[in-house]
């Protein structure tokens, strides 16, 4: 059975949300602390997080934040009375899938969370060996043919992401949805300007293009043959 952590302080909401939750088939581990509620990750299982953000003993966002740098992927759904676009961009940086503003629809609520658990699994490997790219995301690092690479983890979940798919062209809207978390896309160049400098650490003077730009669809991760 897909087990959901839920991280909410509010009784009320708790409840309401468990019994949607249940009904629809999920076991729920509800917490009301972010101690509790790494502690429970930690401890393995959890299949998608639900984590609100003003807890009694600090910042949901910061628990996100935590997991993700720890290579911990799984899928979270940010849940708010804080909903500015201010505020949801913040949610998606720190690491959240989703972000769902109160009040809120339960019936939609169920809606994302099975959205986020349609996403493919990419939890399996945490090492990526694929020609000259060596990729180690639970220490968060890269290199190239033993040259390291310096990348930000931004820069370091693009490569990842694209890595996987070799040969395929990759949307600036995969991107935006995939590794930035956004359902809407802003009206800016963020991937293009991230993309830049990746290429420019990954492709180093006189070595073969492994990011390519392909005009008016995307990008290609190709593989040296």
């Amino acid at each position: 059975m897909t087990q959901i952590l839920l991280l909410e302080d509010d009784s009320g909401t708790a409840d309401e949300i468990r019994l949607e939750l249940t009904a629809a088939g999920f076991a729920i581990v509800h917490r009301t602390r972010l101690s509790e509620a790494a502690e429970a990750v930690h401890a393995g299982g959890i299949d998608l997080l639900i984590v609100d953000r003003q807890l009694p003993d600090g910042e949901g966002l910061d628990l996100i934040a935590a997991l993700r740098a720890d290579g911990l992927r799984t899928p979270a759904l940010v849940l708010s009375a804080l909903g500015s676009l201010d505020d949801r961009v913040r949610g998606l940086r720190a690491g959240g899938d989703d972000y769902l503003p109160k009040p809120f629809a339960l019936v939609e609520l169920l809606a994302r969370v099975e959205a986020l658990l349609r996403r493919p699994d990419e939890r399996r490997d945490t090492r990526l060996i694929v020609g000259p790219l060596d990729l180690d995301l639970l220490e968060g690092k890269a290199s190239r043919a033993g040259r390291p690479l310096d990348l930000l983890p931004r820069e370091l979940k693009l490569l990842d992401y694209l890595v996987r798919r070799p040969g395929r062209i990759v949307t600036r809207s995969m991107l935006l949805q995939d590794v930035w978390g956004y359902s809407f896309e802003p009206n800016s160049n963020v991937v293009d300007v991230h993309i830049g400098r990746l290429r420019r650490k990954v492709d180093g003077e006189g070595e073969v293009q492994l990011i390519r730009n392909v005009r008016g669809q995307g990008y290609v991760f190709d593989v040296p043959a």
